[in-house]
């Protein structure tokens, strides 16, 4: 009784068990690429220098993101503005093989920003991307808690700790639903 059981059950949580594991890979199992497509859109919100010399300063940033047709990334390309005063803002990071996530935050070091050295998707919700410029260093984490909203906070190492300089809450202004963006 106990083998006729067995051979019931057995071939029947394996049919369960197999579509689950394809509908988790199609729907979940890749989080950098639910993290980056969840990034498309339109944003805009204010932000603030949260410490340094220009602390307390605050400001409104307006944000396209888009992601690459062939590579795993994201670009937030855009402006933020401080009373009649608006600077361009951008940061762009692309997978690179092994090495992981590369890029760069207002053109990097060789311009006016920091490179983005490293970093990963520490799930479909949050990433964390290290960044470094001559001897400054530290971190740029965005957070996606749901479909229309986003915190970016930019932190640099001072004495081993990190302490958060700027902080954005952004909001999606644009009508399409993240589920229902789609390429071509």
């Amino acid at each position: 009784m106990k083998s006729v059981i067995l051979s019931c059950v057995l071939p029947l949580s394996v049919a369960v068990a197999a579509p689950l594991g394809l509908v988790e890979k199609a729907f979940g199992a890749d989080p950098d690429k639910q993290f980056f497509r969840s990034v498309e859109g339109k944003w805009v919100g204010p932000g603030e220098i949260i410490a340094g010399k220009y602390k307390g300063t605050k400001f409104t940033c307006n944000f396209n993101g888009t992601t690459p047709d062939s590579k795993l990334g994201m670009t937030l390309d855009g402006d933020c503005r401080v009373g009649v005063f608006t600077q361009k803002m951008s940061a762009t990071v692309e997978r690179k093989g092994r090495e992981g996530y590369k890029g760069n935050f207002m053109g990097g070091s060789t311009g006016n920003g920091l490179d983005i050295v490293g970093g990963n998707v520490v799930d479909s919700q949050k990433v964390v991307f290290t960044i470094n410029r001559n001897q400054l260093n530290g971190v740029m984490q965005a957070r996606i808690p749901d479909d229309n909203s986003m915190t970016v906070t930019v932190a640099v190492r001072v004495n081993k700790q990190l302490v958060p300089v700027i902080g954005m809450s952004l909001k999606r202004v644009d009508t399409v639903e993240v589920g229902s963006i789609a390429k071509n």
